[in-house]
């Protein structure tokens, strides 16, 4: 599940994909297949802003298609996306939303727990950060108070 999350694409596989969208953008008609591929391509980029703006390319194919299977792989494609942007509760969302279409999925099902673990990860992270903060400051404030009593 980590190599699908952490893969970066190539920067010229993002451009020849890029091409053909803008391309099919001036010729008046975007095929689905085109805007899936190219935003798949931005969820792999190494910039943030591209990965936001591949999710908003599959949601909108989400919101346009009528058919099962292809919204279970936008969302678990948007979910891919929300990971990398480490916006955990719109994952599980999403992989929420692909299990109730299709219960035994199990790239879905890994997905959620993958999501699941960094989460629990992060938020111990973050206790121990808030931890680590506090006492800094109680130890400066110990200092501060022996320098003055001297």
């Amino acid at each position: 599940m980590e190599k699908t999350i952490e893969e970066n694409i190539h920067p010229d596989d993002l451009k020849k994909f890029e091409a053909l969208y803008n391309e099919q953008i001036r010729r008046g008609h975007v095929s689905e297949k085109t805007q899936f591929e190219y935003a798949w391509c931005l969820i792999r980029s190494r910039y943030v802003a591209d990965m936001h703006k591949g999710i908003v390319l599959l949601e909108d194919l989400l919101h346009n298609d009528q058919e099962t299977l292809s919204k279970r792989d936008y969302l678990y494609y948007t979910a891919v996306g929300f990971v990398r942007i480490k916006e955990y509760e719109k994952a599980l969302k999403c992989t929420n939303a692909v299990l109730k279409i299709e219960p035994t999925n199990r790239q879905a099902q890994e997905l959620e727990k993958y999501i699941k673990n960094k989460m629990k990860k992060d938020g111990l992270l973050g206790i121990a950060i808030v931890g680590g903060a506090a006492l800094a400051i109680g130890g400066l404030v110990g200092i501060g108070l022996a320098v003055l009593k001297k």
